[in-house]
């Protein structure tokens, strides 16, 4: 089976809907036998979705630059975590780690990892499937903005596609696993 990399918050203030829609994800992610690959969070939502893993019977891996293991949130659970130099080196070796990714609801830092991953695959440095999960129309806004950079041609059609959008997570997970075969 697949390592399925999630982007997703951290924060510790969330609605409780969200770590819900984390759980699930990592439940769903181990039911259909794959390993869930994250940063290696313990709080947020990272945390809710890797504990969703294990109540599941998945294995998690987790990516954490050693700046955050020295804040104390690292998930020490992780059936295998990995501690970086640096949140850049993170973002490399949850690439090299993962064979698909699947971006869930987040800030500023869940931005970066898809646009990393987004740009990379642009640039055709990997050819792994993406898929952003639009719960509620979360995105809606960050979507129709980047519809606009395609129109005005700075960001090609072609590069545009690469993005898979889903409703719901079982939607993306199947998006990921259609492209994987």
């Amino acid at each position: 089976m697949a390592a399925i990399c999630v982007f997703c918050a951290s924060s510790r203030t969330l609605d409780q809907r969200w770590l819900d829609l984390a759980a699930a994800t990592g439940a769903e992610i181990a039911r259909r036998g794959h390993t869930l690959v994250s940063g290696g969070g313990s709080v947020g939502m990272m945390g809710a979705m890797a504990d969703g893993a294990r109540s599941a019977g998945g294995r998690t891996i987790g990516v954490i630059p050693q700046a955050l293991v020295d804040l104390e949130v690292a998930d020490l659970a992780s059936d295998e975590l990995l501690v970086t130099e640096s949140m850049a080196s993170r973002k490399i070796l949850m690439i090299e780690k993962s064979d698909a990714f699947l971006t869930l609801p987040g800030g500023l830092g869940t931005l970066d990892e898809l646009f990393e991953v987004w740009t990379t695959a642009t640039l055709a440095l990997h050819d792994k499937p993406m898929v952003l999960v639009d719960t509620d129309g979360f995105y809606r806004p960050l979507l129709d903005w980047l519809r606009v950079l395609a129109d005005q041609t700075f960001l090609k059609p072609a590069g545009f596609d690469l993005l898979r959008l889903a409703d719901t997570v079982p939607a993306a997970l199947d998006a990921l696993e259609f492209h994987l075969t």
